[in-house]
């Protein structure tokens, strides 16, 4: 089940995919970016146009099914996973812009208790 979290990209809080929900709306990414590439060499076309015409309505519609929020960018879809992000920052709350992160971005407090990294 997905996770309200702050995204740091789109700068508000808003449903986090699982990695189970996640494995579900990846392929449909995926099929978008190929349809894009496709689009484009037959149709010799720039990315914004050919973004426009392969619009990504299979892989929001997925997510506002699994979450319950109507998103409209489909490019932001990418970065609304919850393994991508940190735990809760103990001093304000908001997650760590990355499992690895040492600081706080917003509070730029550094991370309780941070791990050795291999």
């Amino acid at each position: 089940m997905s996770r309200i979290l702050y995204c740091w990209r789109c700068q508000i809080e808003l449903p986090m995919l699982t990695e189970e929900e996640w494995a579900l709306v990846e392929p449909l990414l995926s099929s978008r970016v190929s349809q894009i590439m496709q689009y484009r060499k037959k149709h010799g076309c720039s990315l914004g146009e050919a973004q426009q015409q392969v619009d990504g309505s299979e892989a929001l519609a997925l997510y506002e099914k699994l979450t319950g929020f109507k998103a409209s960018n489909v490019n932001a879809l990418s970065h609304h996973r919850l393994s991508m992000y940190g735990p809760p920052c103990h001093v304000c709350g908001k997650p760590l812009r990355t499992p690895q992160a040492r600081f706080c971005a917003m509070c730029n407090t550094e991370r309780r208790s941070v791990e050795k990294q291999p």
